[in-house]
């Protein structure tokens, strides 16, 4: 059984309140200070919950530069108050960051609620992703 610290509890409540920033503040028409202050508690949840130390290994992988510039570099451009340029970034650089993830996280959604078009699109991304 996984045991599970107080920091990561607390941390996963930080990157919820983090997510909910960012979707309150694109709700409200990419208003610059809320989107700011989700940045910056997603940030501070993730390295709550998987520790420093891994964090910034995960960021600063060698094939993973290039998301971690654009996520980083879109966080920044949201903190300097123009918020739509620094999501459009920041999006880009969360589906470098996580590509190889959302086959699993699709494969896993599908077989969990048997919806026919989630396992398809599973089977399909890790193909491709496998040519790659």
């Amino acid at each position: 059984m996984i045991s599970i610290t107080d920091w990561q509890k607390i941390g996963v409540g930080v990157t919820g309140f983090g997510v909910f920033f960012i979707l309150f503040g694109m709700l409200l028409y990419f208003d610059s200070v809320l989107l700011a202050f989700g940045n910056l508690l997603f940030l501070t949840g993730l390295s709550l919950i998987i520790g420093l130390r891994r964090t910034f290994s995960f960021f600063f992988q060698r094939h993973k530069l290039k998301g971690t510039t654009f996520f980083l570099g879109g966080v920044a451009i949201v903190l300097l108050r123009w918020p739509l340029l620094g999501m459009l970034l920041e999006a880009y650089g969360f589906v470098n960051l996580f590509k190889s993830f959302f086959p699993v996280a699709f494969g896993f959604l599908g077989s969990a609620s048997n919806i026919s078009f989630l396992s398809t699109l599973s089977q399909k991304l890790q193909g491709s992703s496998s040519m790659v």
